[in-house]
């Protein structure tokens, strides 16, 4: 049986009680569940009249304006997040101090700051000064400045969890700074952090909310608006439990999004090479060999060990011995003694 990297595999006392605690769980979840839609029905939330409102067209033409503008808000900052993550990350992972710090300080400071607080500063702030910006353009900042700042990190850790052979590999076959940057250490970060990469993207579609408090005219603001109309029964709790199903939906379209995003990647075939060259047979090639094998995809695993043993001056079998390594460059046999002497 294969052990999990982060935990011992549970025995069979484990697994029983592992099995109650969630049986436990799915029974409180329902008891809970089953009391919020009790009240829900003794306080008359689901008569006909607290529902009328849903069916008038007009009401679900202004929920589905509300939506494209929480969906334009969301789409330019994922954007711009994205962008501000990558030119931070750069910045915060030079190797100069003088560049380092100022973007550090930056980073910092705007994941201390909560979003809520950069949109009022961005918009009751600015004004003071004389400055004022549209509503939409408020709520997009203060996300892009806030999550843009979250993927500096994420894209930083990625590339700093990377082997430092990596790196020294790109210097050896001739690459700048840029160019090793470029293209051996971000497209692997991004590739290992895509699932966090993706669910802030999903927090950030989430925190798209926020913009109510500026009366940026989102799904929460228009929920908030039509639950406090008298004329229609104040239906607070059925907006409520309509926008926030229209949330969900997002969010679920979104994460499916993100496993075909993640799927292509794992069937692509420069994923499966690379994978391939770090296998066990190979390992303890040089970093610059293992970049020089990944491109030969069409090969399995044994043909790449001979076109690695070649290109180290090595024979066909004197490449490998019964451990599975490389034998020496140089020809000595394992026991010291010159091979075929």
């Amino acid at each position: 049986m294969s052990g999990s990297v982060l935990y011992d595999v549970p025995g069979p006392r484990a697994v029983v009680r592992n099995r109650i605690l969630g049986v436990v769980t799915i029974l409180i979840v329902a008891a809970v569940l089953a009391f919020f839609l009790w009240r829900l029905a003794a306080t008359g939330q689901f008569a006909p009249e607290k529902w009328n409102a849903f069916t008038y067209t007009r009401i679900w033409e202004q929920i589905l304006l509300a939506t494209g503008r929480t969906l334009g808000a969301f789409a330019l900052a994922a954007v711009g997040a994205l962008a501000l993550g990558f030119v931070l990350a750069i910045g915060r992972l030079s190797e100069h101090a003088w560049v380092r710090w100022p973007f550090t300080v930056v980073i910092e400071f705007m994941r201390a700051v909560p979003v809520l607080i950069m949109m009022f500063l961005l918009y009751y702030g600015l004004p003071v000064i004389g400055v004022s910006l549209d509503k939409f353009l408020v709520v997009v900042l203060a996300l892009v400045a806030y999550n843009g700042s979250v993927l500096a990190e994420v894209i930083r850790a990625g590339v700093e969890s990377l082997p430092r052979g990596q790196r020294e590999a790109g210097y050896a076959i001739g690459l700048r700074k840029s160019g090793v940057m470029r293209l051996i250490l971000l497209p692997q970060a991004i590739r290992a952090m895509m699932p966090v990469i993706l669910a802030q993207l999903v927090v950030t579609l989430k925190d798209t909310a926020l913009g109510f408090i500026i009366t940026y005219e989102e799904l929460l603001f228009y929920a908030k608006y039509l639950g406090a109309q008298s004329q229609l029964d104040r239906p607070i709790v059925q907006s409520a439990i309509v926008v926030g199903a229209i949330y969900i939906a997002l969010c679920l379209a979104l994460s499916g999004v993100a496993r075909i995003v993640e799927k292509r990647m794992q069937k692509s075939p420069r994923v499966r090479a690379a994978q391939e060259a770090m296998a066990p047979r190979l390992h303890e090639g040089t970093n610059t060999e293992v970049i020089g094998v990944q491109d030969l995809g069409h090969l399995d695993a044994a043909q790449k060990g001979d076109v690695l043993a070649a290109r180290r001056g090595l024979g066909k079998y004197d490449g490998t011995n019964t451990a599975g390594g490389f034998g020496s460059a140089s020809g000595l046999g394992g026991d010291g003694s010159t091979s075929g002497s």
